[in-house]
Order: C-alpha cells, then structure tokens, then sequence
C-alpha cells in the first residue's frame, strides 16, 4: 500500500498523538524501519473530524472505535504488504529483515552500490529494533 523509506509500511490499529489529544485504535500504516506514522487514508477524513471535535472540547483522550466503525477491518488493510495482527509485531519485524536479506542478494547480484548500503542501513535499523523490542517484553515478563 504504502512505501516511504522503501520498506513496506505494515496495516495495524495503533494509538495516534495529535497535538494534545491521543487518539487510540486508530488503523494506521507505520513503518518499522524509519518509524514514519499515517493515518489510513480509508478513514483520513473521520479522523480529521474526530480530532477537530476533541480538540475543541479540550479531549486529552479519544478512542476512535467509539465514535466511528470501521467495518471489515482485514478489507481495509488487503493491500498492505503486512499487517501486524495483535501481539504479532516481532514476526513482522522478522518477515521485513527476511524481505530485506533477499533484496540485498539482488542489490549484490546487480552491483548496486547504492541500493545495498540503504539495505544494510535498514537491515540495522530493523535488527536493533528487533532487538530493543524483544528486550522490553523481557524486561515487562520478568516484572510482572
């Protein structure tokens, strides 16, 4: 659906902060590698409304799920290159890594300089961010 770093951006319902007011459950595409959040643009315009009311009635906290319904949710994200169903986020991370390392081969094959140092750079991104990931969730099992 969505590229911006070159990474395919995943479909997921994520929480959004927009100037004071966080919107929660909102479907977003997000990127794991450069961290770029956006709105999904099946529903940009209810959110947009949504915000201008809760900013106008000073809201710090809206879920989006009780003011708009968003139907078939696996329809609004059948073009996303992945989506990250809940508590899923690691195999995504692993899935792009995975996606990465066969797109470096190509990069070798074809001597494409360029092209396999944005890779390696996003194949450093990605792996730190697995990394970071699998740390709190250690982190958060041996709290709790």
């Amino acid at each position: 659906m969505g590229f911006c770093c070159g990474a395919g951006m995943i479909g997921s319902i994520g929480n959004v902060r927009h100037y004071k007011t966080l919107v929660l459950n909102v479907p977003i595409l997000f990127c794991p590698a450069c961290d770029r959040i956006e709105v999904h643009p099946a529903i940009e315009g209810e959110y947009e409304i949504l915000v201008e009311y809760a900013q106008g009635d000073n809201a710090l906290e809206v879920d989006f799920r009780d003011f708009v319904s968003v139907e078939n949710i696996p329809d609004l994200f059948e073009n996303c290159a992945m989506v990250d169903e809940a508590g899923q986020f690691v195999e995504v991370l692993k899935q792009q890594i995975d996606l990465s390392l066969d797109l470096l081969v190509v990069a070798k094959e074809l001597k494409e300089d360029m092209w396999r140092e944005e890779l390696m750079n996003r194949l450093k991104r990605l792996s730190e961010r697995l990394k970071a990931y699998q740390k709190r969730k250690e982190t958060t099992q041996h709290s709790a």
